[in-house]
């Protein structure tokens, strides 16, 4: 694998300037007061609760898991200037896939262009018939989005960003970025007199700000709930933790009905009208007389209440077939069409395994890709080549003959490593950035996102489903 891109040092003992102070200071700090900021972090970290629930874990008595997502002390430092681009960039990004939405679900001008392939949209499990023609608020489609970033080294040792994934639907750890923040201002409130670093604790403000703005028309004070799936759910404690940062109910589908033509929430004072659903839930549980029948997650007649406009989903059903992985690979050109601008954030390489010249490609190179499902999330359904056995590769050839439109193929990318603190001491570790950005009347976001490390050696799986931990991520103010 080619070197990676290190975020802290050109070399050993070269810190980058954005980094300089940071280096000097974590120099100084004896080992011993190290390891015990991080068990003091770990305690308070398992005292408010903040856990993510792993399907299908056990522990060794046989029970369920509700998992500490790791904690780790050396921040992620990116410079004024980078992130500006980056914002730009992201901004741009998530405007052209909303205007994408909009256009899939009414005139499909894209289609006809033929810029995306009608049946790569029209018959993708993600798109949703019931929203065609449906008009929601200001055409926004995505009210909340995560895009996944990646740094990969370039041939001059400079370091590249890739957008590797765009998530629409229900994208989660924001909770992470801000609990993260908060920890490492009480356990190192030195090092934010010693830098200036962009803040985030006012998420939860943009957040209401941007529901409020997405309320059904004609509508001046709404009324914004967040609609989860339960305690059970591994995201829960984010569902609690944003409800309670914005002061609105969080609600589960037990607590809603639908009457007259309108959405309500049960309360102790009677039933409440409600304008505005921050749901947490997948499309396929929102509203048993629409899609699954067997679903007591989301509320009997919903869908019908949002098709006349009386209520707004966030995110809007049918966003999931703009961040498809088999759609991924047409956002360069989304950009172009929808907004007459070249992308300022780069795709990575792709392979359409559905496509013949691709596929061939792809099973002549299999130990060197990486090779996803097009429906698949956390780090499941995928091969690392690199990383994999002689016999994962022959069982992934099979799954990839059997249904090749299923798949797509990227280069193995080496992400960029940040200094990670480890049972060995400080190593490298490869990063990513999950950037949580805001559409209402206008485009918003916080600086930075969620740094998300894997902890194993030499792992680019930085899914917490998998073992991956989590890093401040620090924006120096200009």
């Amino acid at each position: 694998m080619k070197p990676s891109f290190d975020e802290m040092t050109r070399a050993a003992d070269d810190p980058r300037a954005h980094y300089l102070e940071y280096a000097q200071w974590l120099a100084q700090q004896p080992g011993e007061q190290m390891a015990a900021r991080r068990q003091e972090a770990e305690m308070i970290f398992r005292r408010v609760g903040i856990t993510f629930a792993v399907y299908g874990a056990k522990d060794e008595d046989g029970s369920g898991t509700e998992r500490l997502i790791p904690f780790d002390l050396i921040p992620r430092i990116i410079p004024a200037d980078e992130y500006a681009r980056m914002r730009q960039g992201l901004a741009q990004r998530v405007t052209a896939l909303n205007r994408f939405l909009h256009d899939v679900y009414h005139g499909q001008e894209i289609l006809k262009a033929g810029i995306v392939p009608a049946e790569q949209v029209l018959n993708n499990s993600q798109y949703r018939p019931e929203m065609q023609g449906v008009d929601v608020p200001g055409g926004i489609y995505s009210h909340i989005a995560g895009i996944d970033i990646v740094r990969a080294a370039q041939p001059d040792g400079s370091g590249t960003y890739y957008v590797l994934e765009d998530n629409l639907r229900v994208p989660s750890g924001v909770s992470y970025m801000l609990e993260n923040r908060k920890m490492m201002m009480r356990l190192f409130p030195e090092l934010f007199a010693l830098h200036r670093i962009a803040p985030v604790a006012h998420y939860p403000d943009l957040l209401l700000e941007t529901l409020r703005d997405v309320a059904p028309a004609g509508v001046n004070d709404p009324t914004v709930v967040v609609l989860t799936p339960g305690m059970y759910n591994s995201a829960y404690f984010e569902h609690a933790f944003l409800a309670q940062q914005m002061g609105v109910e969080l609600v589960e589908g037990q607590d809603l009905f639908v009457k007259d033509d309108f959405v309500y929430m049960r309360t102790t004072q009677g039933p409440k009208r409600i304008d505005v659903i921050y749901r947490r839930v997948d499309d396929d549980f929102l509203d048993p007389l629409a899609f699954r029948k067997d679903s007591t997650l989301g509320c009997a007649g919903l869908l019908d209440v949002y098709r006349k406009g009386n209520i707004t989903l966030s995110n809007a059903i049918g966003t999931g077939v703009a961040d498809d992985k088999s759609i991924y690979p047409y956002v360069p050109k989304m950009i172009e069409f929808y907004l007459g601008e070249k992308p300022i954030l780069e795709n990575v390489p792709t392979w359409l395994c559905r496509e013949e010249g691709d596929l061939k490609y792809v099973l002549d190179h299999l130990p060197d890709l990486v090779v996803k499902e097009v429906h698949g999330a956390g780090g499941y359904g995928m091969l690392v080549g690199p990383a994999a056995t002689k016999a994962e590769i022959e069982d992934f050839r099979k799954a990839l003959l059997a249904n090749p439109g299923n798949y797509i193929a990227q280069p193995t990318l080496a992400l960029s490593t940040c200094p990670t603190y480890v049972e060995s001491g400080i190593a490298p570790r490869h990063i990513d950035l999950r950037p949580f950005v805001l559409s209402g009347k206008s485009v918003q976001m916080v600086p930075g996102g969620l740094t998300r490390v894997a902890l194993k050696e030499g792992s680019l799986v930085v899914n917490s489903s998998q073992g991956g931990g989590t890093k401040d991520t620090w924006v120096l103010e200009a």
